[in-house]
């Protein structure tokens, strides 16, 4: 097998969106809406941490690495009094569903089964240690059907990845509230887009600014330094590195035949028109053209 991180970078550009739409479609705001979630952030917190159960709001913050501890707090542990963990799961996943079904995607869609089974078993496949988020998620029971197995089969991918990308980043002792910065500093995310959906008062950006600017990371005005390019590429390689394994279950004839099969639902997904063009994952879509894993 001849893989290289690229190959989990591309893999990730294909089942983000899949699952991204969670965050990003009206309906699901809608729904969450009508069971008492109002606003955004309660829906997103009750949707995402579900898998965990009613855990301390210090263990979600924990996971949750880049949110403020007082946004947390505003959600956990209030969201349990609307609903339980176990109702959250089933309404994210049909919800889920039901918006991958308004885009024109079925159980019978071309690619949709195929992209199922071999995403769910690089899912199954892929190792626990040190990923709280994606293994909580596993250890929910696997949809039937092949259009819901494909949504959480890209849920587990992407929490797997998003454990192993906190993971390298506190190694490198780039704290939560720190990351954001530096991600707009490499030019990924626009800084208005993280100050507004990441809560940041001007003083707490200021503030993360002068920490890394004081490790030589970023300029005073914010953007990377040449050594803050060289860490932002190191992180970013050893991300992908980290969520390789993910396809460790997968020959590279069944890793050739879900990127086949799954990109064209990505495309498809995409043209739907809920995900945004910009979004923290700072997710790419320029490869999209090409279905190939290019093994």
């Amino acid at each position: 097998m001849n893989r290289t991180p690229a190959l989990a970078r591309r893999f990730f550009d294909r089942y983000e969106p899949v699952h991204g739409i969670t965050y990003f479609a009206p309906s699901v705001r809608t729904a969450f809406d009508a069971m008492g979630f109002l606003g955004f952030w309660r829906g997103y917190f009750a949707g995402r941490s579900a898998p965990l159960g009613q855990v301390p709001v210090e263990v979600v913050t924990a996971i949750f690495y880049n949110f403020s501890a007082e946004r947390v707090a505003k959600a956990i542990p209030a969201i349990w009094d609307i609903s339980t963990p176990a109702e959250m799961v089933r309404v994210r996943q049909d919800t889920a569903v039901a918006v991958l079904q308004g885009y024109g995607l079925s159980d019978d869609s071309p690619g949709v089964a195929e992209a199922a089974e071999l995403a769910g078993l690089a899912a199954r496949g892929a190792p626990l240690d040190g990923r709280p988020l994606f293994a909580a998620n596993r250890a929910l029971p696997w949809p039937d059907r092949p259009l819901a197995a494909l949504w959480h089969a890209a849920t587990l991918l992407r929490e797997h990845r998003g454990d192993g990308h906190v993971a390298v980043l506190v190694s490198e002792g780039i704290s939560g509230r720190e990351s954001n910065v530096f991600h707009v500093g490499a030019g990924a995310v626009p800084s208005d887009f993280i100050k507004r959906s990441r809560d940041y008062s001007d003083d707490e950006w200021d503030s993360c600014v002068a920490s890394l600017s004081e490790r030589g990371l970023l300029t005073p005005t914010g953007t990377l330094t040449d050594t803050g390019r060289q860490l932002k590429d190191h992180i970013e390689l050893r991300t992908d590195t980290l969520a390789l394994s993910a396809l460790d279950a997968l020959d590279d004839d069944a890793v050739e035949r879900l990127f086949q099969a799954l990109t064209p639902i990505t495309r498809h997904v995409i043209a739907g028109g809920d995900l945004p063009a910009a979004t923290p994952m700072a997710l790419r879509r320029d490869e999209l053209d090409d279905n190939s894993a290019r093994l």
